[in-house]
């Protein structure tokens, strides 16, 4: 991992991220966790004064040490218990089958390298009756948005992190096995490419 990666690239993100339309998003949908919470991307923690009393724990999830360090701060404020997992969300998770009441995902499934396999994992640990809440931008259904977003995402990703533009948001969580409970997609203000967002709740489908 280059020194950009490293170092540049966390310290970005957590500005971009820091914007008050995701403010706005994450005080609407991270209250809605409840119990045992697994956050996948946690970054720099920026969800973590939303949760509510009802969770009892949240595990953190993120290849990143630099971000992980920003959120072990913000974490020593948070109303929840907080622990942290360095790693990828498409590598095997050390939780038990079942195991969580609530998954949240903001602005993550776009820079994993296998989301069919992370969301196979959060479907593993997930209870029969939990959800999955999430917030994320992607592919836009309008054709001539669409044609940028694949124009732009081999660049983007090299200096994003890993970032894709296109990808079909609800399409990846309904392929995995979820069934969608609610699902909301619109714009978000600034370039439309990077924009287009996707927020909902998904369930496993399990009785």
């Amino acid at each position: 991992m280059g020194f950009y990666a490293r170092h540049i690239l966390p310290r970005l993100i957590e500005l971009a991220m820091r914007n008050k339309d995701a403010a706005r998003l994450r005080a609407e949908w991270v209250p809605k966790a409840r119990g045992e919470v697994l956050e996948i991307g946690i970054g720099s923690g920026l969800n973590l004064p939303f949760y509510s009393p009802e969770v009892r724990r949240v595990h953190g999830v993120d290849p990143s040490a630099e971000l992980q360090k920003i959120a072990r701060k913000r974490a020593v404020e948070s109303s929840a218990d907080v622990d942290f997992i360095l790693q990828s969300a498409d590598e095997s998770l050390p939780f038990a089958e079942a195991s969580m009441d609530t998954v949240l995902m903001t602005w993550t499934l776009c820079s994993i390298p296998d989301p069919s396999r992370a969301l196979a994992e959060v479907k593993r640990v997930l209870k029969p009756k939990g959800q999955f809440i999430f917030i994320e931008h992607g592919r836009s259904p309008e054709r001539g948005v669409a044609a940028w977003q694949d124009r732009l995402t081999p660049l983007w990703k090299r200096i994003g992190g890993g970032c894709h533009l296109n990808r079909k948001v609800d399409e990846l969580i309904e392929r995995a096995g979820f069934q969608m409970e609610e699902l909301t997609t619109f714009y978000l203000p600034g370039p439309r490419p990077m924009t287009h967002t996707y927020q909902g709740v998904a369930r496993s489908g399990l009785e």
